[in-house]
């Protein structure tokens, strides 16, 4: 019997750091599709690399995927100035390991990714290598193109301007599940008061379908106009749809199925016990990483 032929070192390295390389990507995009184009572009430059003389791989690979993630944030920003309606992060199923991780999750959730997406591209990039993943400002630097003390400067501005943007407390994912539950329960039986008494009164409703699918184009602020698109729009689940908690983004978030078929994601963004953001995305072509667990590493 053959034995199977073992992976080349450049392999070995890449597949052992392909999770961190897609996070990467992904916190620095948004979307999955873009992510792995990037994890490709990175492994066709890493295949041409002497292997031997890296003394830091993982290090190495993130520089190589950062600077491809940057090429792609232009054209990125280009179809997000012609989208449809309000853009939100593509929604990725995650393991129960990510969770866990409680910085890694809060970097992925759906309420930061969009802080992130109001820096500069490098000013992204330097806050989610450093802040993030934790490399040292001379890689950063590597990455960016930029010197160590420019970095470092860059480094302060985007985490204070992340600090005043971002949720301030740490929510349990039991807090976050019994806010999904009154989601639920007012979807489901059209009982709205559980939900209105756990919505701050400025809470923030965006709702992505990429105009293909009936969606509000422009977010809806307050808690009244929220409990009335949900009484005169939705009409409530009925018979055909169903409502199932997931773990999104490390997250728990509640898939939306229509006929049995994926319909959409919802999660939501909590601030001293009340929910101050709500994210409905139902754009088809954002929801194939809801199908199956996606792998993310720090």
């Amino acid at each position: 019997m053959r034995s199977r032929p073992q992976p080349d070192p450049a392999t070995e390295a890449f597949l052992a750091h392909r999770p961190l390389l897609f996070t990467v990507a992904y916190e620095l995009l948004g979307s999955a599709a873009d992510a792995e184009d990037v994890v490709q572009e990175t492994w066709l430059q890493w295949s041409q690399v002497a292997v031997e003389t890296v003394r830091d791989q993982r290090a190495y690979l993130a520089q190589i995927a950062t600077r491809q993630a940057l090429n792609r944030l232009r054209t990125l920003s280009r179809r997000k100035e012609s989208y449809v309606g309000p853009w939100l992060p593509e929604p990725l199923l995650t393991t129960p390991d990510v969770a866990d991780d409680v910085a890694l999750a809060d970097s992925l959730s759906t309420a930061v990714l969009l802080v992130l997406e109001t820096l500069t591209p490098t000013e992204r990039a330097v806050f989610v290598l450093h802040d993030v993943f934790g490399f040292e400002y001379g890689e950063v630097a590597d990455a960016v193109g930029k010197s160590p003390a420019a970095v470092r400067q860059i480094a302060h501005r985007a985490r204070e301007h992340v600090a005043a943007r971002r949720p301030r407390d740490v929510v349990s994912p039991a807090e976050t599940r019994v806010a999904l539950g009154a989601f639920q329960r007012a979807a489901e039986t059209g009982e709205l008061q559980h939900l209105l008494d756990i919505l701050a009164p400025d809470v923030v409703v965006w709702s992505d379908a990429g105009g293909l699918k009936q969606a509000v184009r422009q977010p809806i602020v307050g808690a009244a106009k929220f409990a009335r698109l949900m009484s005169l729009r939705w009409q409530f689940v009925g018979p055909q749809t169903s409502l199932e908690p997931v773990q999104v983004n490390g997250f728990p978030a509640l898939l939306m199925r229509l006929d049995g078929q994926i319909d959409g994601v919802v999660s939501v963004r909590l601030e001293e016990g009340l929910i101050t953001g709500i994210y409905i995305v139902r754009n088809p072509e954002k929801l194939s990483r809801v199908e199956g667990e996606t792998r993310l590493s720090r």
